[in-house]
């Protein structure tokens, strides 16, 4: 037994070294769809297999649905800059981009050849070290002129180079304007010749034409001096009522701004709508005539 025992042994090492190295080894992964070339990398012509959806703004669709909503003809593109910032007691940070989500879908509508860019969330809002103007408050987030130009830039040359014909600038905020026009000039003077024009609308942030417009409705203000005006709650209520904290305010007696009545809530709602639709005309008109010019 003893004779046998030291026979085996070699035996019984192999075996338990042979384990080893299969537990040691890794077995090869195996190929995933992701990895497969066709994947991503797929035919630019390929047939689109569903029915597309009905919206004009870039993120909601499929690359698919943006190649063929350009062939049809919608060759113009909105890049629209909204913020992060300070807003008063009742308004939510991110008024302005909320507000863009309604006037640039109503825009692109409209004009029935254009789609909608990302809003540009981040602009500029303040120094941040030391904090001035917005960024001495929370909520709000701020990039220099130098990083918003930078990043409107690459977005313009995105879409420029996926065969957009004409880019819209417009901005919701007033620390927006400079940076766009700066930009829009700049790009103008690189892509002259090309195909791809652009244009920077500073008719859209008219907010002295829509007060004068609300005016002739009758409703007249009275700064409370809040960052926050009937126009802006209205438009706000129009997308979503809880931007503009309705049932908290309604909850504690203050469902007014700047001494206008925001009861009933329907009412105001519907004047935000009467709103958007202005500016979004105001907006269109003065697209139609740079595009022209």
């Amino acid at each position: 037994m003893k004779h046998f025992a030291l026979l085996m042994a070699p035996a019984i090492l192999l075996i338990t070294f042979c384990q080893a190295q299969q537990k040691e080894t890794p077995k090869p992964a195996a190929p995933t769809l992701a990895s497969a070339p066709s994947a991503v990398s797929p035919d630019p012509n390929m047939p689109r297999p569903i029915d597309a959806l009905d919206s004009v703004f870039i993120e909601e669709l499929t690359w698919i649905e943006v190649r063929d909503a350009m062939r049809s003809g919608k060759k113009t593109v909105i890049v629209a800059t909204g913020g992060v910032e300070m807003n008063g007691p009742y308004l939510a940070a991110g008024k302005h981009n909320y507000v863009l989500r309604a006037t640039t879908e109503a825009i692109a509508r409209k004009l029935g050849n254009a789609l909608v860019a990302p809003i540009v969330a981040f602009v500029p809002e303040g120094n941040i070290d030391p904090p001035t103007e917005h960024m001495r408050y929370p909520s709000t987030i701020s990039v220099s002129q130098d990083t918003f130009k930078r990043l409107l830039t690459d977005i313009a040359a995105s879409l420029r180079t996926h065969g957009f014909e004409h880019i819209i600038f417009v901005g919701d905020s007033g620390g927006n304007q400079a940076g766009m026009k700066e930009v829009a000039a700049e790009l103008s003077a690189k892509w002259r010749g090309g195909k791809t024009s652009i244009h920077f609308i500073p008719e859209y942030y008219d907010f002295t034409a829509v007060t004068k417009w609300l005016e002739a409705q009758g409703i007249r203000q009275a700064d409370e001096g809040h960052h926050d005006d009937f126009g802006m709650t209205a438009m706000l209520m129009a997308v979503d009522p809880t931007t503009a904290r309705m049932k908290q305010r309604i909850a504690k007696g203050k469902f007014s701004i700047n001494g206008v009545a925001l009861a009933p809530a329907e009412k105001t709602i519907e004047m935000g709508k009467r709103i958007i639709d202005y500016r979004a005309e105001l907006t269109v008109n003065a697209i139609k005539k740079a595009i022209g010019k």
